[in-house]
């Protein structure tokens, strides 16, 4: 496993470069995003995808989410982009918000936990906003520890256990920490806040 050092605000881009591949090779590696630190893989790739789940020790039956580069890989991912959700994005995108969208037929089965919904960020941290953008592939973006721990600001934090099992950590120093992204189902009418993080429900429920 290596440590990369990478600049928080203008990552390196040989440094992404070299995590990119590993990515791309069925790896998964440890980077910053905006609040925690995440677990990235290819999310296409169902290997490396399962490896994800067996680190995290993460029941098979709750999904994962992933980070986009832009808002037109919607098109592929989901089934529907309703007003509310776009209206979401306009304001809250990048980061800040993970929306959960009924997932489009063409999204692998061990991405959604065969729940049919699918979680989707457009990241707000300069290095993860590089990484999906140099991969030009979805990217996993749940955070970095085992299920039902804290996550982690600092990659000294990360679980040793954890650490093991990586190809790589991009160690941008500590990040903002906190709960991380609100998550907000947009699958019905009117959007539901599933877990309440850096925006609130009501700033949420008040664009609507």
């Amino acid at each position: 496993m290596k440590v990369y050092k990478i600049n928080h605000e203008h990552p390196e881009p040989e440094v992404i470069q070299r995590a990119v591949i590993l990515i791309k090779q069925g790896g998964m590696i440890a980077f910053p995003t905006r609040c925690l630190y995440g677990l990235g893989a290819d999310a296409f790739n169902a290997a490396a995808v399962d490896r994800v789940f067996q680190l995290k020790q993460r029941p098979p039956q709750k999904p994962i989410l992933i980070l986009i580069d832009r808002r037109i890989q919607l098109e592929r991912l989901v089934s529907h982009v309703s007003k509310a959700a776009s209206r979401i994005m306009d304001q809250f995108w990048p980061g800040r918000v993970t929306l959960v969208f009924e997932a489009a037929d063409t999204v692998p089965h061990f991405l959604t936990a065969g729940s049919g919904k699918i979680g989707i960020r457009l990241p707000g941290h300069p290095v993860a906003a590089a990484l999906v953008e140099s991969l030009g592939e979805p990217l996993t973006g749940t955070s970095a520890n085992l299920s039902g721990k804290p996550g982690c600001r600092r990659s000294d934090d990360l679980d040793p256990y954890l650490v093991q099992q990586l190809d790589a950590v991009l160690d941008a120093g500590p990040l903002k920490g906190g709960v991380g992204s609100t998550v907000v189902d947009v699958t019905q009418d009117i959007p539901r806040v599933l877990r309440q993080g850096e925006i609130s429900e009501k700033e949420i429920l008040t664009l609507f």
